[in-house]
Parts: structure tokens; C-alpha cells; sequence
């Protein structure tokens, strides 16, 4: 395992997850089905006092993704490789995460559904630009 590689693959991986994140999540469909929910959710004001918060949660998650990775495939591999993690890596979060909120929260299946199609892309593009950077 190439730590210098590991690290620089997760820094990757966060950018490309908050890069499409924020395109997916501030789209005026996403913020008009999270608006529905303002009791539960945070208005995206309040969110600037917790946001180093969270994207240092994510950065800490990128970088024990690209250590699995590399852990998987310490030689690399391709675009294939990539994708497949990414794809465990979603269901993983649909089911930790998505449905569990779904059951956890006073939310509908609109916006259940909208994450779980949001989330799987984001970790499929995070698969693959952990691959692909990782194999570099």
C-alpha cells in the first residue's frame, strides 16, 4: 500500500464528492424537496456553523475508502475496480444511511428515493476517482 497514493486518492475523492454534491443537492428540485422537510433538516444558513464539521467527517470516510482500496488492490487497478467499489460503497450508504434515515425521520419517499439515486452516484464517481488516482 502506497500511503502517499491513499492520501491523495481520499483528497481527490472528497473534492469530486462535494464538487457533485453540491451540484445534486443545491438543485432547485433537491432544495424544493429538503424544503418540505425544515423541521427536520437545517436551513442552509445554519448549516455554514457546521459545515467544517461535516466535511471533515467526510475527508476522515475518503480516506478510510481509499485505505480499503488500496487495502483490496494495493497495486491498483482500473475503471472496472472503481466502479464496483463505488457500488458497494452505495449500497453500503442506502442501507446505513438512506433507508435508515427514511425510518428514522418524518420524510417521504420523494426525497428517500431522490438520496438514494443522488448518493449512488456521488459513490460511484468516489470509486473510481479513488481507482483511478490510486492506481496513478
Amino acid at each position: 500500500m502506497n500511503l502517499t497514493r491513499v492520501l491523495v486518492a481520499a483528497v481527490a475523492a472528497f473534492v469530486a464528492y462535494f464538487i457533485l454534491g453540491g451540484a445534486i443537492f443545491t438543485s432547485p428540485a433537491m432544495r424544493a424537496e429538503f424544503a418540505r422537510y425544515g423541521i427536520v433538516y437545517r436551513t442552509q444558513e445554519s448549516m455554514k456553523s457546521v459545515m467544517p464539521l461535516g466535511m471533515l467527517g467526510m475527508l476522515l470516510s475518503m480516506i478510510a475508502l481509499a485505505i480499503l482500496f488500496a487495502m483490496i488492490h494495493p497495486v491498483g487497478a482500473g475503471v472496472v475496480a472503481g466502479l464496483q467499489f463505488g457500488l458497494l460503497i452505495a449500497v453500503y450508504a442506502l442501507g446505513s444511511f438512506v433507508l435508515h434515515n427514511h425510518v428514522n425521520l418524518n420524510i417521504g419517499w420523494r426525497l428517500t428515493t431522490a438520496q438514494a439515486v443522488a448518493y449512488t452516484v456521488e459513490w460511484l464517481v468516489v470509486g473510481v476517482v479513488i481507482s483511478l488516482v490510486y492506481r496513478a
